[in-house]
């Protein structure tokens, strides 16, 4: 599928491939930004529900539902691709019910090199199919989809730079 607008992310962070991998391939973990009150969140939070492989596996189910300005949100996404410790990619399923985008694929890529890896964060999005998510969307879409893959790649980035305790 094909979508009209795409952001992406490029970071190094100070992890091996298959450590970061690990640590990007739970959906929870990546998208923690979404379950925390923010200004791009307009207060508002996402929680996660999770079929039995839990997002790791090839056909595995994530449901997403929250509010935001006391509407109601919700989207469904299924794992498309997994290639341990390389590439994941992401999509949505149905029709989501969201504010400033529509239908998305995303991922993420991780190219080793040497201790550290390259990592790439990307979305590639439409914008609601309402007439208001068409305007809305078109306003504040690419805003949020450069927010949503920054934070991912930024959380990445953070948690690998810590010094050891």
């Amino acid at each position: 599928m094909t979508h009209a607008h795409s952001a992406q992310a490029v970071v190094t962070a100070a992890a091996s491939a298959e450590t970061l991998f690990d640590y990007l391939d739970d959906p929870a973990r990546l998208g923690s930004h979404m379950q925390e009150s923010s200004t791009m969140m307009l207060g508002g939070t996402m929680s996660y529900e999770f079929d039995e492989a839990r997002g790791r596996a090839v056909g595995s189910l994530i449901r997403m539902e929250g509010s935001v300005l006391g509407l109601k949100l919700s989207v469904e996404q299924v794992i498309v691709e997994r290639h341990p410790p390389h590439r994941k990619t992401w999509e949505t399923r149905g029709q989501p019910d969201l504010l400033v985008i529509g239908a998305y694929r995303m991922g993420f890529e991780i190219n080793a090199s040497g201790q550290s890896s390259r990592l790439r964060v990307f979305i590639d999005y439409d914008t609601p199919n309402s007439v208001i998510g068409k305007i809305v969307g078109a306003i504040f879409g690419p805003i949020y989809a450069r927010w949503c893959v920054n934070r991912m790649a930024k959380d990445a980035v953070g948690m690998f730079s810590r010094e050891p305790s």
